[in-house]
């Protein structure tokens, strides 16, 4: 396996297995109306009605990172991951028949969905108040907490950033990720941080013994590790920022005009939460139930 790559912090190369952390690079404001490209010389489906649109096209294009488990391509070139087949269940009940995956890097989705180069973003973005000044969200389909991959034993007994900071270990996490900004909270300095392409780089750097803790989400860093002889998982938690503890969540992305698409599609995920078809879809993905959330999109844009 080759050796992970450094990379800035403003960009982060599409892996075909990379895994990621999706809450600090946020795109630029909407631009143009939602539904003006794919609607032209389709004067049957009004201007903006980008469900209407969607309907009368029959496909959604879904903008993806290429990051498992949330969207990638699979050993067998099939695009999939949780968020992947979610939108194509919710999608037929809205009446579009096809999911057509644009993959992109992780800091090109915002600014990807307010040009239109795709309809929706189906990649589990976590909901935060910068990105809610920018674009709206569907409620959460999964909730999340951190956790850290160190070598076998951790032997600097690291549980949470406090700990990361008191014993000035060798910190590392992936490009855009939010743990950027918990480590930063709980006190490591910014300059100071490796920055990785992704949960792989991260696993390899502490087998290596390059760093000695990376840090990432608690279903990510389980599912890099389980074959590791050099390395584990820490036990999940909850990261503190501002003096309280903070639970992640992820959820589709739309464009501010599209509140009607937003919202319908908000009526089918809150049928799956409530029959267990949700869990069921995202159980493949390594989601366990404490994944599960009944979090709104409201709640997290004020966090």
């Amino acid at each position: 396996m080759a050796p992970p790559t450094e990379i800035p912090t403003n960009g982060k190369p599409l892996g075909r297995h990379s895994v990621r952390r999706r809450s600090l690079l946020a795109g630029v404001g909407a631009l143009g109306a939602a539904g003006a490209l794919g609607a032209a010389g389709c004067s049957r489906v009004p201007s903006g009605d980008t469900l209407a649109r969607l309907q009368s096209q029959g496909t959604v294009r879904l903008g993806i990172a290429g990051e498992v488990p949330y969207g990638y391509i699979d050993d067998s070139g099939e695009f999939t991951g949780e968020a992947v087949e979610l939108a194509k269940v919710i999608f037929k009940r809205l009446g579009v028949a096809k999911v057509q995956p644009v993959a992109t890097d992780f800091a090109s989705l915002i600014p990807g969905l307010n040009t239109q180069q795709f309809d929706v973003v189906s990649a589990g973005m976590y909901i935060n108040k910068d990105r809610c000044a920018q674009v709206i969200f569907a409620d959460p389909e999964y909730q999340m907490l951190d956790s850290f991959i160190v070598a076998k034993g951790n032997p600097k007994n690291l549980h949470d950033y406090a700990d990361v900071v008191k014993s000035k270990a060798k910190f590392g996490t992936g490009t855009g990720y939010a743990e950027i900004a918990y480590a930063v909270d709980a006190g490591y300095k910014e300059s100071d941080i490796v920055i990785l392409q992704d949960q792989v780089a991260g696993l390899n750097a502490v087998e290596s013994g390059r760093i000695d803790v990376f840090a990432g989400t608690a279903l990510t860093t389980r599912e890099v590790t389980k074959k590791s002889r050099k390395a584990e998982a820490t036990t999940a938690f909850a990261p503190t920022v501002d003096g309280k503890k903070h639970v992640d969540g992820g959820g589709f992305t739309f464009r501010p005009t599209d509140t009607k698409l937003r919202d319908a599609f908000n009526v089918e995920i809150h049928k799956m939460k409530k029959s267990g078809e949700l869990f069921r879809i995202l159980q493949p993905f390594g989601f366990t139930k404490a994944e599960m959330t009944t979090l709104t999109a409201e709640e997290l844009c004020r966090q």
